[in-house]
């Protein structure tokens, strides 16, 4: 039967989730289900057990996993909700290829891949291996990051493969590599209701990783002290002990002088220091000059709240310090986290029960996807692309030349700059919508046009997807099966609980179709996602992140297994530096002198606020899936300008006004919510949604020289009120979200 092209508009109607939600009831039949099976949420690091209940091949529902030890059964608004996205009426369900511009047509799977196979071989012919690129997902299982690094080295020969976890964890990676050797949290969640004191850097807990509350409030119970750092005062920082609202991009003026203070008062564990650190010299002579008074202006507080916070953090017997992306999203992340360890390399306070150190991963596998080779940067088990020791072991695990693989490639941000450039004229891209969440929005949509070819594998239709010429239907990830690592290293079981529907494939199924068309079959010639996890371990086993002990099996009977884990005996490490031994030849961790330096785009008479992103509960990562399921857009319909009471004055601005909010780089227009639990000098936006409402038109491309990380949490825009607002969404009610 002929199949008629729909238009990109069509699409939008057929696809789009701000105008096609699943009901609150949702959409699978009624009855009891066939069966419940034990798998784990697809959002957020912290993958918390649930059971998905299934009746006539259909996910209908969820019951709570209380045997899983992270969450006990207890879920986010997301984690409850997450099941209505699997028969979304959205859901792609053929290859799509565009035609004559602004119309796509459904394709067969062979023309689809046929066709993608021919225009990188003719794009390499033409320009070399290195014009095509590609990028990924950090919310893809263990096996599917690390078969997109093989397939980027090995069947595109290309050194251009990067993920979204650029966006989210690296500037920590880097910065527990430089000072501790291993880039994962050092405890497991079970220690935070242990520790005395827990500092908690730019991370909005409640919204972001909400399990992690009921950690803090046993903690609470237990009689800690919790230490919130945040421009506003976020759920968590309602309920603490000490709120310091540190102005944007000024972490390290708080951090550095509550260690001045320490040093002066002696709440230092010198012992600790002398035996099992380096470089603590330096740490002191860098921390002189950040008084509580030039830690404050640094920062934007008062000088007492530095030293009220030594004073808790100081002489505590245990102690643990969490952050997340407040602390990691700027031009100096890595700094900032550098800053953080300090803290607690001073202390003494790591390596055992109730001390310890953590970020807290954003992305669904923001851990697991930063180990297994999908950075451009890294080979499976962490280890280096540039180190000829790691390349060997690899090449001769996949039967390759270690001259046949490329070097480093290009991390996230500038690999969409070459685009830009004309130099990468290829993408391949699997679950990573950067139209919404990279920076500079109009710069990577001008990029996204520029390129000769480009194909995507998703399960709905992305905003970026919309760009491409051909888009190939891929799988939930309760469609396939595979391992996550979760926020404390714990190596968990997705289980398979349906098939995809007809007309989708599984990720995997794709990717090795592709291969085989590359010239590549005998390398991808697996038969299932066990086949790629065997493969992995091998890859793993003598890295950094050790997975060759851990097995399907073994991760089922014990509820998840924390690596590394070098043999089949191992326990696991579930606590890292115990007995306060790093991962150094000398066993040392390794102190790092830290010094503030401005954001990259600071404030001025022109662009006088400073604009600062974020989550927020109902919602995941750019909103593919969230802003399809009604409950959550019911919840947050629509992003709005937080800002406090006398910045609202001084625009003359009321609560629910619209506002327009402009940068450097693009302008939105949003409603305004006027709170009391934000700095006057700071606006936030989430960046959950696109187009004209999405905060990243706004954000500037500047990036870590390190992480490579962009600046999301910093920005200058000016912010005027819109007298008479003319939208789309014009006719919604405000509390919808609506212009009107």
């Amino acid at each position: 039967m002929a199949r008629l092209p729909v238009s990109v508009p069509d699409l939008v109607r057929r696809y789009g989730p701000h105008l096609n939600r699943a009901p609150a009831g949702g959409w699978a039949p009624a009855g009891e289900p066939d069966r419940v099976v034990p798998t784990h949420c697809c959002f957020c690091g912290q993958q918390c057990g649930i059971q998905l209940k299934v009746r006539r091949g259909k996910v209908v529902g969820f019951e709570p996993w209380e045997d899983f030890p992270f969450n006990r059964g207890k879920l986010c608004p997301k984690g409850v909700k997450r099941y209505l996205q699997d028969e979304h009426p959205d859901r792609l369900r053929a290859p799509l290829e565009r035609r004559d511009g602004d119309f796509f047509a459904e394709v067969s799977w062979d023309a689809a891949l046929d066709r993608t196979a021919r225009e990188i071989r003719r794009i390499q012919d033409r320009h070399g291996a290195d014009a095509v690129a590609l990028l990924t997902g950090a919310s893809l299982t263990n096996e599917r990051a690390y078969l997109m690094g093989k397939f980027a080295r090995v069947a595109l020969r290309t050194p251009h493969i990067d993920y979204n976890g650029r966006l989210c964890m690296v500037s920590a990676a880097a910065a527990s590599k430089r000072m501790l050797g291993i880039d994962r949290a050092a405890n497991p969640w079970s220690d935070i209701p242990r520790a005395e004191v827990v500092l908690v850097v730019g991370a909005n807990v409640a919204e972001c990783a909400p399990i992690t509350t009921d950690y803090l409030w046993q903690a609470r119970e237990n009689g800690a002290r919790i230490i919130v750092l945040d421009p506003r005062l976020t759920p968590i920082a309602r309920t603490v002990d000490l709120f310091i609202p540190v102005k944007p991009g000024g972490d390290i003026g708080v951090l550095n002088g509550m260690l001045h203070v320490m040093i002066g008062r002696g709440w230092i564990d010198r012992r600790f220091i002398a035996d099992h650190t380096t470089g603590w010299d330096e740490v002191v002579e860098a921390v002189k000059p950040y008084t509580p008074e030039h830690g404050g202006a640094i920062a934007g507080v008062p000088p007492a709240l530095i030293v009220r916070a030594a004073e808790l953090w100081g002489p505590a017997k245990t102690s643990f310090l969490l952050h997340a992306r407040g602390l990691e999203h700027h031009a100096k992340g890595v700094d900032n986290c550098m800053a953080a360890i300090n803290l607690v390399l001073a202390s003494g306070r790591i390596g055992r029960e109730g001390c310890g150190y953590a970020m807290i991963t954003g992305q669904g596998n923001g851990q697991g996807g930063r180990e297994q080779g999908q950075k451009c940067d890294q080979l499976p088990g962490a280890r280096d692309i540039e180190n000829p020791d790691h390349r060997r072991h690899i090449a001769g695990l996949w039967g390759v030349p270690e001259a046949s693989l490329p070097g480093k490639g290009l991390s996230a941000v500038p690999l969409v700059e070459a685009i830009h450039e004309g130099r990468i004229k290829g993408l391949l891209l699997l679950c990573f919508n950067p139209v919404v969440s990279l920076p500079d929005g109009n710069f990577v949509r001008e990029a996204l046009e520029r390129l000769e070819f480009f194909a995507v594998i998703d399960f709905f239709l992305s905003e970026t997807a919309r760009y491409a010429d051909l888009v190939l239907p891929g799988a939930l990830m309760e469609e396939d099966e595979g391992t996550t690592t979760n926020v404390e290293g714990r190596v968990i079981h997705h289980r398979k609980v349906v098939d995809p529907p007809p007309g989708a494939r599984e990720d995997w199924r794709i990717v090795c179709d592709l291969a085989a068309r590359l010239g590549a079959g005998d390398k991808f010639a697996y038969r299932s996602p066990a086949e790629i996890f065997d493969e992995l371990r091998a890859a793993s086993r003598g890295g950094v992140a050790d997975y060759y002990g851990i097995t399907w099996d073994r991760i089922d009977r014990e509820h998840g297994v924390a690596w590394p884990c070098p043999t089949l005996d191992h326990p696991g490490t579930p606590r890292l530096y115990e007995g306060a031994r790093f991962h150094f030849p000398d066993g040392r961790a390794r102190f790092q002198p830290v010094t503030w330096r401005p954001a990259a785009e600071p404030t001025d008479a022109e662009y006088p606020v400073v604009l600062t992103t974020g989550r927020v509960v109902a919602h995941y990562l750019s909103g593919t899936q969230t802003r399809r399921i009604g409950a959550l857009v019911d919840q947050a319909p629509q992003p709005v300008c937080e800002m406090h009471p006398k910045l609202a004055a001084t625009l003359g601005v009321a609560d629910g006004d619209v506002v327009r909010i402009e940068s450097r780089r693009g302008a939105i227009t949003v409603r305004a919510q006027v709170v009391r639990t934000i700095r006057p000098d700071t606006v936030f936006v989430a960046y959950h949604w696109p187009g004209d409402r999405s905060a990243n038109t706004l954000t500037v491309r500047a990036i870590d020289p390190v992480s490579h990380i962009p600046e999301f949490k910093v920005c200058a825009v000016r912010v005027t009120k819109v007298e008479r607002p003319v939208d789309a969404l014009a006719a919604l009610p405000p509390e919808a979200g609506g212009l009107r």
